[in-house]
């Protein structure tokens, strides 16, 4: 029998503790992202747009009216993350709303079959 000494990858769980700083611990309403890339990082942009303009917006859309070039919002916070911290973002993403579809189809009333 061959001895195997290959090395194998291992993911392994940290218990990481994040302790805020002044009021980095509250929470920041944001309606609206945006992602610039740059060299060995993206800047993930987060935003807040009242939503009155959005209705009104898309009232005048629906009625044909000219729709102006720019939307003033407020920048609530931009964050920088290098490749890796993205690709990990993504995955937790994922699973998040992977658990809401499953939530909201969970709760979701059973539709009845229809015979012809």
């Amino acid at each position: 029998m061959a001895e195997q000494n290959e090395k194998q990858d291992k993911t392994v769980g940290l218990n990481i503790k994040l302790v805020p700083v002044d009021h980095s611990d509250q929470p920041v309403l944001a309606n609206f992202t945006r992602l610039n890339g740059a060299p060995g990082m993206v800047f993930v942009d987060f935003g807040f747009l009242e939503p009155a303009a959005l209705s009104a917006l898309s009232r005048l859309a629906r009625s044909g009216g000219k729709i102006p070039e720019t939307l003033n919002g407020k920048l609530a916070v931009r964050v920088a993350l290098g490749y890796d911290t993205l690709a990990a973002l993504h995955q937790q993403l994922g699973q998040v709303v992977a658990g809401l579809r499953a939530e909201r189809d969970e709760k979701a009333p059973a539709k009845k079959e229809v015979k012809h």
